[in-house]
């Protein structure tokens, strides 16, 4: 009796972990199953998009005031991060080339660093957190507030009024931000180099240029490009996506930040093996 109680439960055993471990494939194949399904809605997203956009009939209004909310309202965040990115940088490597001579090197070494690597990450960084938010914010709103799905109705094409305008103008306008920001980066370099010391502002932005390069200025500027791209999908397909309730808007603002920064950071990445590549 001892025996056959004893094989039963080993039985009872065997089957609750058989259960268990099922349940563990159908979930690990059902998020499986999402994710495929959510990088075929993305690629489908984004093939929409270029198909709108060579349709003819581009809405040049919306355009420019997107130009004008994602650019001109960007500035005082993107100056004041400029600034702090050229004042820390040299604060930071100045002791490092005093103590090997070669403090002359600083203007040239901060900006190639800003030029060809901070510059362009850390705003397009800014940029995602500011306007990718502000697009999944916006349009995930309208999608709650049903006015994607009035415009439908009214037949008028809400991704093309919408989302278009809205990628190509952070696809143009965050190159022109990130141009900016290593300007007045190089600025801040130079008031940083003056704080322990007395450089003519000629003499520093005379230095600093003499060490870039066009292999130096054509890849960042590249980069860029696609840095707007990515924000501008993301920030739009996460808010044009939104689900139904109110609570999908913060949702959408918050996953359109994380992604398109995690994204930035991978295209740098590849941006940067390319480059590499290229150049050797």
């Amino acid at each position: 009796m001892k025996k056959l109680n004893t094989i039963v439960k080993i039985k009872s055993i065997a089957t609750d972990n058989s259960i268990r471990l099922s349940e563990k494939v159908v979930a690990k194949a059902a998020s499986a199953n999402t994710f495929l399904t959510d990088v075929a809605d993305v690629f489908m997203f984004i093939t929409r998009i270029i198909k709108e956009l060579f349709s003819g009939g581009f809405e040049f209004n919306e355009f420019f005031r997107q130009c004008f909310q994602i650019g001109y309202k960007t500035l005082p965040l993107i100056s004041v991060t400029g600034i702090i990115m050229g004042l820390v940088l040299t604060i930071q490597s100045r002791p490092v080339l005093v103590d090997f001579g070669a403090v002359n090197a600083l203007p040239g070494m901060v900006a190639v660093s800003l030029i060809r690597e901070m510059g362009p990450v850390i705003t397009a960084l800014i940029c995602a957190g500011k306007i990718g938010s502000g697009m999944g914010a916006e349009l995930g709103s309208m999608k709650v507030t049903e006015q994607i799905d009035a415009m439908e109705v009214s037949s008028t094409n809400p991704v093309k009024f919408l989302v278009v305008t809205r990628v190509m103008a952070a696809t143009l306008m965050i190159p022109l931000l990130i141009l900016y920001a290593d300007a007045l980066g190089i600025i801040g370099s130079w008031a940083g180099a003056n704080i322990k010391g007395d450089v003519p502002l000629v003499l520093f932005f005379s230095q600093a240029f003499s060490s870039i390069g066009f292999i130096d200025f054509l890849p960042a500027v590249i980069k860029s490009f696609f840095f707007g791209a990515v924000i501008g999908i993301v920030g739009c397909y996460k808010g044009y996506n939104a689900g139904r309730g109110t609570e999908s808007v913060g949702i959408a603002a918050n996953s359109a930040v994380v992604l398109a920064s995690l994204l930035v950071i991978i295209v740098d990445v590849i941006a940067v093996q390319i480059t590499d590549m290229l150049i050797s």
